[in-house]
């Protein structure tokens, strides 16, 4: 286990929108803050980037226009049953590999990915100045913006430097949200410890870290949700590195035990 983790959060970036170059932001912003923080002095093996699927989704222009939305029945009833807006509605099931629950307000829907989350991920907050009108929707392939992002660092910086995307989930039978890994570059996303011995020499049967959640956690804690800080360096994790997808942590629906 790392002695000290550490997380900075990359400031100054500008507001993005449709068609801006990401990559290519996030790395010559990471390469000047690694001049002028002293703190930091150079790029390390132990570090990892943590970028929030907002700024993703906005440069990928994965925006949806509410105006243009024509509601079905089932959304129009359910919006007024919970003083919803029935157009974001449509655009949540729409979006959906299919509908888990919808009750109480919320709807719980498997994402086209495998994300088993609220509404589908389709998000109204902090979209810009068109909020209101519009609603955003998650990346369509979270680990290929993932790589992306990660070869421009390499590119700028020489730093091959493990990425993930990140985004807010629920919890089922908790309260509160935290942020974990949708997307990923070069690095394992799970710590399989089964099979080893814990501190007391007794073999572990069903221990798995979720360490890409873990370190996008953490993350948040510095970038928070209306700081304007959507991008993070988390050092000291040391995560293993691996050509692996978002889709290593998701559990197989022969394993669910909820469906």
């Amino acid at each position: 286990m790392p002695p000290v983790l550490e997380v900075y959060a990359i400031e100054g970036l500008p507001e993005v929108e449709a068609g801006t170059d990401l990559p290519r932001l996030i790395a010559d912003a990471l390469a000047v803050m690694v001049r002028a923080d002293p703190r930091l002095g150079r790029l390390r093996s132990d570090d990892a980037l943590v970028v929030t699927s907002k700024i993703v989704s906005k440069a990928e222009g994965a925006f949806v226009d509410l105006r243009t939305v024509e509601p079905r029945p089932e959304a129009v009833a359910f919006a007024e049953r919970w003083d919803r807006d029935a157009r974001q509605v449509e655009v949540v099931l729409r979006e959906a590999r299919r509908v888990v629950r919808m009750s109480h307000g919320v709807i719980i829907t498997e994402t086209p990915h495998g994300f088993v989350c609220a509404n589908g991920g389709v998000d109204a907050s902090n979209v810009g100045p068109r909020s209101g009108d519009i609603v955003l929707l998650l990346p369509r392939d979270p680990d290929a913006s993932a790589t992306a992002i990660r070869d421009a660092v390499r590119e700028v910086t020489g730093a091959d430097m493990p990425v993930i995307v990140s985004d807010t989930f629920g919890r089922p039978w908790r309260w509160g949200v935290t942020d974990v890994a949708i997307g990923l570059s070069g690095i394992a996303p799970l710590d399989d410890l089964r099979d080893t011995e814990d501190a007391d020499g007794r073999v572990m049967r069903s221990t798995v870290r979720a360490v890409a959640d873990e370190i996008a956690s953490a993350a948040e804690l510095a970038l928070g949700k209306v700081g304007r800080r959507p991008v993070a360096l988390v050092r000291g994790a040391s995560p293993s590195r691996a050509d692996a997808t978002i889709g290593d942590v998701l559990i197989p629906a022969a394993s669910d035990l909820f469906r």
